[in-house]
């Protein structure tokens, strides 16, 4: 994995806004009226190669595929794995239970999720390549040419997978969860085999616990999330850790958040995780104190930190200068080679839905890339 060291690198989460036409036929798909597969893979392919280009164009150092092809970072499992079928009810989440006027005026405009929620009714098992060998043949295509330092795939963590889909066949959630991780380690690998920075998506080691495991305690909570960990690290024993990032937040949407648990309490379990660099939502109105947790609790020397330092909730352009103190923040207590300049999660979680302007959130990438250059002309001086 590539760090700074003359500069501090710009990256992001992964999700990026789709094109109509890509929507279009995600949606398609969704809905069970695909009628032309490789027509999807036709405009995929294009979509991949021109978010490539707009990335390297405007100076984001550490690219992605945009997830272009994927209706949402955590349900497109169920095209790639068996087990998954019905449907399951979307759980309010906590923090929103006693604000049912706020959620009918977000609906509105965030629009529906397109999204099918399914459960796990069967073994997990890999029953489909074809559609993760297309997302590496798109990307590797689309960076041949790209003038970037490195490129990133993400890729559900199991705890994620199991976030979304809960299980109604496995004896015991740690069962399920050992399913995933073992069906998964193929995807995991074949992303670094071909040549890029494997990210891992877990929310499930904060979001989850004011949505899908909001019954628990939070010490039962505490303990599934650190048995997630044991199992997301079995999943890639067999990956360097320098080839690894995970992303880990609080649910990328407007909302009180009041109910979010501190990132204090979780932060010891993160540390456990293989990856090398760890993605972390720290910028908007809940969590944009957390940096100072860095104060007094070390940062391990094998670690790096990917603060989120522009919002992916707002439409607010952040002033490139207010992007620069936030990395400095970092920079400060964990040294500038050991941070990367990222933002709090995807602009483009689930395809179609959210409040997010397209291209207001490439604004924000932009003001992303000139803090990251007045931070270096700081800390390099």
């Amino acid at each position: 994995m590539k760090t700074g060291t003359d500069r501090i690198l710009t990256t992001h989460v992964g999700s990026l806004p789709r094109p109509d036409e890509v929507f279009e036929v995600l949606q398609k798909r969704e809905r069970g009226a695909e009628t032309d597969a490789g027509e999807r893979r036709r405009v995929i392919h294009d979509a991949v190669a021109a978010v490539v280009r707009r990335q390297a164009g405007m100076g984001i150092d550490i690219a992605s595929d945009g997830e272009m092809s994927k209706i949402s970072y955590a349900t497109y499992v169920r095209d790639r794995l068996s087990g998954f079928g019905g449907t399951n009810e979307r759980r309010v989440h906590r923090d929103l239970r006693d604000y049912p006027d706020f959620r009918k005026k977000m609906a509105l405009i965030t629009g529906p999720q397109a999204m099918r929620r399914m459960s796990c009714i069967g073994p997990i098992a890999v029953r489909d390549r074809v559609e993760l060998e297309s997302d590496l043949a798109n990307f590797r295509a689309a960076m041949a040419d790209a003038k970037v330092v490195e490129g990133f795939m993400n890729s559900a963590s199991p705890g994620l997978v199991a976030t979304f889909q809960p299980n109604q066949y496995y004896p015991s959630h740690e069962a399920y969860i050992d399913a995933i991780g073992a069906a998964m380690r193929e995807e995991y690998e074949a992303i670094v085999a071909a040549g890029f920075i494997l990210q891992v998506d877990c929310p499930d080691l904060a979001m989850a616990r004011h949505t899908s495991m909001q019954d628990l305690s939070e010490v039962e909570f505490l303990r599934r999330a650190q048995y997630q960990v044991e199992a997301l690290n079995d999943a890639l024993r067999n990956i360097a850790p320098d080839r690894i990032r995970m992303h880990v937040c609080w649910g990328n949407y407007e909302g009180p958040h009041d109910h979010d648990i501190e990132l204090r309490k979780i932060i010891p379990i993160v540390l456990k995780a293989r990856p090398q660099a760890i993605s972390l939502e720290s910028c908007n109105p809940r969590h944009g104190h957390e940096w100072q947790i860095w104060k007094d609790m070390k940062l391990p020397d094998d670690k790096l930190l990917i603060p989120g330092v522009i919002d992916s909730c707002t439409n607010y352009v952040e002033h490139p200068e207010l992007v620069a103190q936030r990395i400095r923040l970092f920079a400060d207590l964990v040294g500038r080679d050991r941070v990367i300049a990222g933002a709090d999660c995807g602009f483009g979680t689930h395809a179609g839905h959210g409040k997010m302007d397209p291209e207001i959130s490439y604004r924000k990438l932009g003001s992303l890339v000139e803090g990251a250059a007045l931070a270096t002309s700081r800390l390099w001086r």
